[in-house]
């Protein structure tokens, strides 16, 4: 698993978790969906997220194989 990999299951679990959260609990929840939503969009330009540091730091690898070598796995 990458860095890339890892953050999209992280939010996504997050995110299915909040809405849980917001249906169940407390409809104030949606405000950490929305958290969620905007760290996403922010990190798509800046191509920076706190998470992606956390990882690097826990060894996950940035990228896999080139795609130019027949290794896209």
């Amino acid at each position: 698993m990458t860095v890339n990999e890892a953050l999209r299951a992280m939010a996504g679990t997050f995110l299915l978790i909040s809405l849980a959260l917001a249906h169940y609990h407390n409809p104030n929840w949606v405000w950490f969906t929305a958290f969620i939503g905007v760290n996403l969009l922010q990190s798509a330009f800046t191509k920076w997220c706190p998470a992606m540091a956390i990882f690097r730091w826990m060894g996950l690898p940035d990228a896999k194989a080139d795609c130019g070598t027949g290794d896209c796995r």
